[in-house]
């Protein structure tokens, strides 16, 4: 059976009659990258406040670890760690002192600031000032507390926010290791699908609140699975022809379009058109980008 390290049910939050997220369901298994999607002011930052149980949901369950939020919060709590928009540091301190400040809060042992400094590349950055470091270090120092208090879980909200290629990358690499080398799930928010698909292996898509897609990115791709496009002499009744060797097809203005990319399928409808003297005069393969599935779907419903 899975384990799901969060579980919400119905989950909504209502501002002045307005759902900013309304009836959502997420399932995130132990030891996933769960990418949660969707365009600014879809809900993801809402949703995600209510996980770490900085708002009060309206109506809804939140279960963290198999247990509910609202009746175990602060021993939950302790096995989160989050990063939810920028970091805040002090400029004038060191990386170290300012890990320092977050560690005497949360009470995590002392040895423990080395260890994250290593795990986000920054150990040899330990002792300058933060103030000098650019905006990819400073994402990564804001990672390297939510980790201080070696969670289980890790929530990032829009992490790779304002970096530049190189930043990005860092950060990329980094989500990734999390569950390989330390076991950690991670939720990372982001309005970029290109982003997370690269470091994701299930993905939840939010629009105006709720939750219009919840699969694993391997499903996500399948959907955005493309056409062949076949130009042919007399194309109603190259498709009917098709139809009758079990060949699916249709019609989109002159071109014929086979519904399979498999190149047995492809070779096989060419092959029985040629036979049957139809001229085929191009056959082109159009693949939907991810990008294009995924604005398609965050479109809908939008005037």
């Amino acid at each position: 059976m899975k384990e799901w390290v969060i579980e919400t049910s119905a989950l909504s939050k209502r501002y002045k009659g307005r759902y900013a997220v309304s009836n959502l369901n997420l399932k995130i298994g132990k030891g996933e990258i769960y990418g949660f999607l969707g365009p600014n002011g879809a809900g993801k930052t809402t949703t995600i406040r209510m996980l770490l149980g900085l708002i009060k949901p309206s109506s809804g369950a939140i279960q963290l670890f198999g247990q509910p939020l609202h009746k175990h919060k602060l021993s939950i709590l302790r096995k989160v760690g989050s990063l939810v928009e920028y970091p805040s540091y002090y400029g004038h301190l060191s990386a170290t002192d300012n890990l320092e400040a977050i560690r005497r809060i949360i009470d995590a042992p002392k040895e423990r600031i080395g260890e994250v400094l290593r795990i986000v590349g920054l150990s040899k950055e330990a002792k300058r000032p933060v103030k000098g470091f650019s905006l990819g270090m400073k994402q990564r120092l804001g990672i390297a507390g939510a980790l201080l208090g070696n969670p289980e879980l890790l929530i990032l909200d829009e992490p790779t926010n304002g970096l530049d290629p190189a930043g990005i990358l860092e950060i990329r690499e980094l989500i990734k290791s999390m569950p390989r080398e330390f076991g950690i799930t991670v939720l990372i928010s982001s309005h970029l699908l290109s982003e997370v698909e690269l470091m994701a292996n299930k993905v939840g898509i939010i629009r105006q609140g709720e939750l219009v897609f919840q699969d694993t990115l391997e499903s996500l791709q399948q959907q955005a699975r493309g056409s062949i496009s076949l130009r042919v002499s007399e194309a109603e009744r190259a498709m009917v022809l098709l139809d009758g060797i079990g060949v699916d097809s249709s019609l989109a203005g002159e071109l014929l379009q086979l519904d399979s990319t498999d190149d047995a399928v492809v070779s096989k409808a060419v092959k029985e058109l040629v036979m049957a003297g139809h001229a085929v005069y191009r056959a082109e393969e159009r693949r939907k980008s991810l990008e294009e599935l995924f604005l398609r779907i965050v479109g809908e419903g939008q005037g």
